[in-house]
């Protein structure tokens, strides 16, 4: 940077997991850096706040992390901001050196079979923003009053809506859910689970730990075919690739879960080799329909072909887990087909390919909803690494945050700081100590607004 262009001025859309990762490797650069991170919501974390199931809390345990980046005196919090909503693509372009976009990726991806809009059909992710109080879902409603819940996928959000479905309310009361959710889910009247995937056991997504989380569930059994669990020749290849670090656990625990004789009670049904064909009902969804699957190809690159035959399923709610995609933001290019905004190293592209000078791009919005939270710390390196390169071409005078704060205030625009989002923090916690939990979270942007001022919500 010439002395002109210093210090380097950054705005990080987005204040999930990514976006703090991205400060934190700016503040790590040597460089004398400004960072701004702008929230769409009054409340920071994004993933970690609205995403982690509240039964594992210690996944949480991060956002302290965040909040010692935040306090860092080149940080600032510009909470209940959005871009295209309170300040448009260019007018950051003209404040900042460089933006960096970590928005993540919000949207789920559908099924598209037939009989998919029918009512009590749900989008994974809706059901885990609602009983983890997001403003964007806590409106939404589940009819608990079915006994059969279906789950389509089998990642880690897919065991989180099992586990969440089926977890004792007595144990959910001393987390951070929802009051509204836990008040629903008292109300269940849920007895059958099942899980369906459309491969194998040896490529289902979902971690040793999250599984073996569904076999300690007080009341429920886990129940799958013995025979599903007999891998191929390619699957036993598959088990040795180095990439491959989960599944001979996963194969190891379900053969568990075959082997306990089976009881009376509540069960959640792990199907293997099964693919989604349709759904059907009179006025709401009471049947799925699915067809068989078999695996082809070569060890690490299998696929799910049909074979043809079909088998059917009471379904009285159901839940699709197939993935989640980015949406498209004002004024960015956008591969609607992946689902993430165009990038070359995360550096943001254009229709032709070529880089658009000074914006990046990190996390889920730009390599789509893959890994772990920490994952995400080794991809915003690697974008900050591209934009450190940069850097010589990005030495032109920027106002950056003093001209953002102006923007905002000519607008009337309500700017959420840190100091303030501690304060709806505080709030939360003394909700939350009243009802013997860790907090109980605002799910109206009015009352985070309100507790932010000192205003009784």
């Amino acid at each position: 940077m010439s002395e002109a262009g210093k210090p380097l001025r950054v705005a990080i859309v987005g204040s999930g997991p990514s976006g703090f990762y991205a400060a934190e490797a700016l503040l790590a650069s040597g460089l004398d850096v400004e960072i701004d991170l702008l929230e769409r919501l009054p409340v920071p974390y994004g993933l970690v706040r609205f995403g982690v199931a509240p039964d594992h809390a210690k996944l949480k345990s991060v956002s302290a992390v965040f909040a010692q980046i935040a306090a860092d005196p080149k940080v600032r919090f510009f909470g209940n901001v959005a871009l295209g909503r309170d300040v448009t693509a260019d007018e950051l372009a003209a404040m900042y050196h460089a933006v960096i976009v970590a928005c993540g990726a919000g949207a789920d991806r559908t099924l598209g079979i037939p009989g998919e809009d029918l009512p009590g059909v749900h989008a994974a992710g809706d059901f885990v923003g609602w009983y983890n109080g997001n403003p964007d879902h806590a409106h939404l409603s589940f009819d608990l009053s079915q006994e059969v819940a279906v789950v389509i996928g089998q990642g880690n959000v897919a065991i989180d809506v099992c586990r969440i479905l089926a977890r004792p309310v007595d144990e959910l009361r001393r987390t951070d859910i929802a009051q509204h959710a836990l008040d629903a889910l008292a109300g269940s009247r849920i007895r059958d689970i099942h899980l369906i995937g459309r491969r194998g056991p040896v490529q289902a997504k979902f971690t040793p730990k999250e599984l073996r989380e569904l076999g300690a569930l007080p009341g429920w059994q886990p129940v799958v075919d013995p025979a599903a669990l007999e891998p191929g020749e390619a699957c036993r290849r598959e088990l040795t690739l180095p990439h491959v670090v989960h599944a001979a656990k996963n194969l190891d625990i379900l053969r568990g879960f075959a082997a306990r004789p089976m009881e009376a009670g509540r069960r959640i049904h792990l199907h293997f080799l099964r693919a989604p064909a349709a759904l059907h009902g009179d006025n709401r969804v009471q049947r799925l329909v699915l067809g068989g699957q078999q695996l082809s190809g070569e060890a690490g690159a299998q696929s799910a072909v049909a074979t043809g035959e079909q088998y059917e399923l009471d379904a009285g709610l159901v839940f699709r887990s197939v993935g989640y995609r980015g949406t498209a933001l004002p004024g960015l290019p956008f591969d609607a087909r992946a689902g993430v905004i165009p990038n070359a190293g995360g550096r943001i592209v254009d229709a032709s390919g070529q880089p658009l000078p000074g914006w990046y791009v990190t996390g889920w919005i730009k390599r789509g909803p893959t890994g772990v939270i920490g994952t995400n710390r080794a991809d915003s390196m690697d974008t900050v690494a591209g934009l450190l390169q940069d850097v010589s071409g990005l030495a032109a005078p920027r106002p950056g945050r003093q001209a953002l704060a102006s923007l905002l205030e000519s607008r009337s625009h309500r700017v959420i700081d840190f100091a303030a989002w501690q304060a709806i923090e505080r709030v939360e916690q003394a909700r939350g100590q009243a009802l013997d939990k860790p907090a109980e979270k605002f799910v109206r942007i009015d009352d985070m607004l309100a507790a932010a001022r000192g205003a009784p919500p």
